[in-house]
């Protein structure tokens, strides 16, 4: 934030949000972008072919017991999870949409930014 406020001629002591300078910038919020790239991987990740070591490890299922206390979040059910509170995508659906390239593309382009809290 602190380059684009140099670029748009603010500083601090001119209390100006962060989203209003990136809207007048014309920049997506870092967490958009960041959650357009994970899905983008997730695409790639539903589309490779057997063998593949990334395309393998994201459809394991490991076996046996699992630590005592709460469960770790495993990517794929972090990754599902955004894509149905986000996208609006089932995860029983999840392989076979991410699987269309022009309608995956279409849904990220049209991902909307989060709303800014306060």
């Amino acid at each position: 934030m602190s380059f684009l406020r140099r670029v748009a001629g603010l500083s601090l002591r001119d209390r100006v949000r962060s989203s209003v300078i990136r809207e007048e910038l014309g920049v997506d919020p870092l967490l958009l972008r960041v959650e357009r790239s994970q899905m983008r991987w997730l695409r790639h990740l539903v589309r490779m072919p057997p063998g593949r070591l990334p395309g393998e490890v994201f459809r394991a299922r490991p076996t046996g017991r699992r630590p005592r206390g709460r469960p770790r979040t495993r990517w794929r059910d972090y990754v599902s999870r955004l894509a149905w509170k986000r996208l609006g995508i089932p995860q029983e659906e999840l392989d076979e949409v991410a699987g269309e390239r022009e309608v995956w593309a279409s849904l990220l382009r049209l991902l909307p930014p989060r709303p800014d809290p306060g």
